[in-house]
Formats: C-alpha cells, structure tokens, sequence
C-alpha cells in the first residue's frame, strides 16, 4: 500500500491509501482547488480515487468534499449522524451510510470504521488493511479509547494526531470556552497524551509513524518532532504540516528498511 497526507492541521485534512490501480482519500477538508494541486504535485490521478471516507462533519474535514466527488462521481462513505451535521446536499447515489465499525471493501482495501470520541455527531476514525499490512488514520481522538489502542497495537502505519503543545495552549490566546473543548476529552490530543499512547501500545510490526493534525496556533512542527524523536530510533518519523503535501510512502519499502535493520543489528 501506498500513503501519503495531502493536508494536515487544523485548518484541513485529506489523507490518501492506495493499493494498486485504486485508491481512496480520508477526508476532504481543503478546497477543491488544493486537493487537486496538491494531487498533480504528488503524480495523484484525481480518477484513482475510488471512494472517499469521512470521519466526522467539522468543517475541516469536508471543505472540499461537495465539488471534489461531485466531479468526478466518486462514492462517500459516512456515518448517518456525520451527513446530518454536514448540513451537505450530496447527490443520493453518492451517499453511502455506514455505522462507525462498519467493514467496507474497495477494490483489495479492507477500511474499518473505529469509533471514537470527539464532539462530534457520529464520529469515526479508520484502519485500512491489504491482509497483510495495517495503516491507521487516528486524528480528533478526544481521548485514548479501546478502540484506538487496538488499532496502535495492529498497525504497520501509523498517521496519529499531535494536536497541541499543553502549556502553548494554556498560556495561549483561545478563549476558556475553546480551551476547554479541545482539551475535555472530547477534542484533540496533546503532544504528551499522544506520546504516552504511543509508547504503550505500539508494537514491534509499526514502521512509520506520521503525527498528524497539529494546531496552528498551539503547536509547532519542530516541538512535536523534538517530542517523539527519541522514541523513534528504530522506525520512520515524519511529522505531516497544513503547508504543503508529504510524499508518497510505500509500506513495502518500509519492510525491506526494516528487515535490513534487524539483519545488521543481529550480525
């Protein structure tokens, strides 16, 4: 399988996963206009893109959603609570309801529906597998549930939310009200929460972990790498920012990197 972040922060996301000829993005959170740059600059072809998965209604996950599959007639999978709240008028034919643990198959793509907590209407995150390896997209966790230590504990990949630094928040210029939604327990995980959870359920299958969804205002790239780097010694970090697309990653090149890692750690 191939990945990749077409967008990531607070002010929107758009993640891909393909296998083979067919491919499917996790939300659509910039314009129409980005996806498809950010798309030709990666060498994405906007017709390999088979379905789009949408995790929750907050407007930096479907910015782009409505002209996007509209285009190029591609099918939404989204949870009914999710649509409401999007307030979007998508043609009929397009919408495909599913439960937030529904198991929905695309082409050689298995993508589990991983309920989760966030302030949201019906909220879900994503695990998409091939049989053989794991990729789990877990941004806007309000807290570490069951649900998402089992994906950490099953992924080969994992792209997962650094939303914000604790003490640039609280010192920060957001209002109480705005402070105390993201850090409840039902908005976003901080650097710290989201290290500790790391580092107790990942496991020696996880090849690259990609943090995701970082705040403009209460983060920054340097600090969430400076965080995690330690930790990382044996596998690929990456940190995904709201300026501009990562590469193309390959799970298959991560393996070979790794076998060759435990090749010359054991000669």
């Amino acid at each position: 399988m191939k990945y990749c972040a077409i967008a990531s922060g607070s002010n929107g996301n758009c993640y891909y996963i393909a296998k083979g000829d067919t491919a499917i993005l996790v939300d659509a959170g910039i314009n129409n206009k980005h996806i498809h740059l950010r798309m030709y600059n990666l060498g994405i072809i906007p017709t390999q893109i088979k379905a789009v998965f949408i995790t929750h209604e907050h407007t930096d996950h479907i910015r782009g959603l409505s002209v996007f599959v509209k285009k190029y007639n591609i099918p939404v999978y989204i949870t009914q609570g999710s649509y409401d709240g999007t307030r979007l008028h998508l043609p009929g034919h397009l919408v495909h309801i599913i439960t937030p643990d529904a198991v929905t198959e695309i082409g050689e793509m298995k993508i589990y529906g991983i309920p989760k907590y966030h302030d949201a209407k019906e909220p879900c995150s994503f695990l998409i597998s091939d049989g053989t390896h794991n990729i789990g997209v877990l941004t806007d966790i309000g807290r570490p549930c069951s649900n998402v230590q089992h994906v950490i504990k099953h992924a080969d990949v994992l792209l997962l939310e650094s939303n914000f630094d604790e003490e640039m928040l609280r010192n920060g210029r957001y209002s109480y009200f705005l402070k105390n939604r993201i850090s409840s327990g039902w908005g976003h995980l901080s650097n710290a929460v989201a290290l500790e959870l790391f580092n107790k359920y990942r496991t020696s299958r996880l090849k690259h972990l990609m943090l995701t969804h970082l705040s403009g205002e209460n983060n920054t790239v340097e600090l969430v790498h400076e965080t995690f780097r330690v930790h990382c010694e044996d596998i690929l970090l990456s940190v995904a920012t709201r300026y501009k697309e990562t590469e193309i990653f390959d799970v298959l090149d991560l393996q070979i990197q790794q076998d060759r890692h435990v090749i010359s750690q054991c000669g």
